[in-house]
Formats: structure tokens, C-alpha cells, sequence
């Protein structure tokens, strides 16, 4: 296999977001059951698939909008992943939406979850890692605030 033809197998580049309640959960959303979508009936971050042009900042702020009708504020950059078959930008804020106000335009249901809860959970792609690094780093970062 050629370098050219790993390249082409590549998906877009991505960009998500980890939506943290002040009960320290993460909102994630089921996507939906169709067998023409990857990863289907697995749980995941809410973003998608970067487009020409676009940072991946305006990424997060139309994915969200066109998801669920969600006009972000504040969103603070967490880290950029580069898999073999795509690269992720994660951002992350701190938000208490009351998840049965919303309209879902993309996936089954939302859900928040716990650390705990999430490790039992079946996820689309690489985000049970991602959710774990972000663990450690917001526990990380509690301790020097305390510290």
C-alpha cells in the first residue's frame, strides 16, 4: 500500500465537543441506528466532519446549531488527536442544558454521564480515550486550583 493510498483512506478532519455539567458529567449524544453512517447505535461527542474553509471552532459552533439549535458562548480548546484514519480537535465548556428542552435533529437521545458511567458505555471512534485523558486533565487541573 502506498502512502497516497492511506492518505485517500483518511476521513475528514473532525472537531468535537465535551459539554461538562456542574455535576462534573459529560453530554453525549446515541447516534443514530443506520447502517450507512459509521459507528451507528454507539454513543459520542457532539461535532462532525470539518469543512473547507472552516476552523474548527466554527466547526463546533454550526455542528452544534444544526444538532440541536444550540448558540454556544465560551468554548475552550482541550487538545487535537491525529488517528491513523482522521484527526480530532476537542474543545470543551461547562454547560447545564436541561436535555428534555431540546430538539435533537441528528442521533437517537442526549444523555449526561459520569466518569464512571461512561466506562461501561460502547463508543463511536476514539472517544472513550479522549474522555479519559480529559478526565485526568480537568482533575489535574481541580488539584493545582485547590493546590
Amino acid at each position: 500500500m502506498f502512502i497516497q493510498d492511506v492518505a485517500e483512506m483518511r476521513e475528514a478532519p473532525g472537531a468535537d465537543i465535551i459539554i461538562l455539567n456542574r455535576q462534573q458529567q459529560v453530554l453525549l449524544v446515541l447516534r443514530d441506528n443506520k447502517s450507512s453512517i459509521p459507528f451507528p447505535n454507539t454513543w459520542a461527542l457532539l461535532g462532525g466532519y470539518i469543512e473547507e474553509n472552516e476552523s474548527p471552532e466554527a466547526t463546533i459552533r454550526r455542528e452544534l446549531v444544526e444538532e440541536m439549535e444550540l448558540e454556544l458562548g465560551e468554548i475552550k480548546f482541550f487538545k487535537s488527536y491525529y488517528w491513523q484514519e482522521c484527526d480530532e480537535h476537542i474543545f470543551w465548556t461547562q454547560l447545564d442544558l436541561d436535555i428534555s428542552q431540546i430538539t435533537l435533529h441528528e442521533g437517537q437521545k442526549l444523555a449526561y454521564f459520569s466518569r464512571e458511567e461512561i466506562k461501561e458505555l460502547e463508543f463511536a471512534s476514539h472517544y472513550d480515550q479522549i474522555l479519559a485523558e480529559f478526565f485526568d486533565f480537568l482533575a489535574m487541573n481541580l488539584e493545582l486550583s485547590m493546590g
